[in-house]
């Protein structure tokens, strides 16, 4: 069976690069050299810049790599980030941006190296320690990733992709209460984290995926309520019945949803939908 996406974004593995202004001025002014978009050469590049412009930073080899990423070139980025772990093999950070590249075209064993060895190369990298706790959600190996945010989590515990990641890899071990206490905690700490995703630096990678949308969006429902966010839990009680699930009417008993019940919003949600067939 193939399983479904959860459409919030619509991605498989969210990633956020975070690149350099091409219009940013570089320390040493005696090198005027620029590339153009297309990253050729600096010695393409003519190194007169015109009268009164500011002349414009030489991207590095890590730069030029995250850009192909942004432009989703995985095969392309992963050749550089190679070379990078090359020059700099006690590099975590290359080697966990290599591991990225490969997950990205599926290669998970790779993948999975690349993580381990940026680990072993910095004990202190939650962000690699995230990583490989995608691998194993991506093979349904729950209880491994659980094991894998939490080591991130005790690294990190202000990052908030890193408590949605664990909610997830709890949902999928369909322990449900540990999964809302988790998402609740990444609310804390962003409350618009499934809004625009919150990876930093192209280093953090989150998967989406779930099997029960319906009873994923009554659990994310019940932990906007419990954060006091009536708006996003009506929105996402409504993907709930959408969805077609079928307990909804645990919100008159949760105590969750006690503040909303009497809201003419929150009716319309339990309302039985027109067409329903009559009891």
């Amino acid at each position: 069976m193939t399983p479904y996406r959860l459409a919030i974004p619509a991605t498989f593995l969210v990633l956020t690069l975070t690149l350099p202004s091409v219009a940013q001025t570089p320390t040493d002014t005696s090198d005027s050299s620029a590339p153009p978009p297309s990253m050729q050469a600096p010695s393409q590049v003519s190194s007169a810049a015109p009268a009164g412009v500011a002349p414009v930073r030489q991207l590095s080899e890590e730069e030029i790599a995250d850009l192909m990423m942004a432009r989703k070139e995985y095969r392309e980025a992963e050749k550089k980030y190679k070379e990078l772990t090359e020059q700099e093999p006690r590099n975590a950070i290359f080697e966990n941006k290599l591991g990225i590249a490969k997950h990205q075209q599926m290669d998970l064993r790779g993948a999975l190296k690349c993580y381990e060895r940026a680990v072993k190369l910095d004990r202190q990298y939650a962000d690699a320690q995230n990583n490989i706790g995608t691998i194993w959600y991506q093979r349904k190996k729950y209880g491994k990733a659980i094991r894998a945010y939490k080591k991130a989590i005790k690294l990190r515990p202000d990052m908030a992709v890193l408590y949605s990641n664990l909610g997830y890899a709890y949902f999928g071990d369909k322990e449900y209460e540990e999964s809302i206490a988790s998402f609740r905690q990444a609310l804390a700490l962003d409350p618009m984290l499934f809004e625009h995703g919150s990876s930093r630096a192209g280093s953090v990678l989150q998967d989406r995926s779930v099997w029960d949308r319906g009873r994923f969006y009554f659990l994310l429902a019940k932990s906007f309520a419990e954060a006091g966010n009536l708006d996003r839990c009506l929105l996402y009680l409504r993907k709930a019945k959408d969805e077609g699930y079928k307990s909804l009417d645990e919100v008159k008993t949760d105590p969750a949803f006690a503040a909303m019940l009497r809201l003419p919003a929150m009716q319309e949600v339990l309302a039985p939908p027109v067409n329903a067939p009559q009891p």
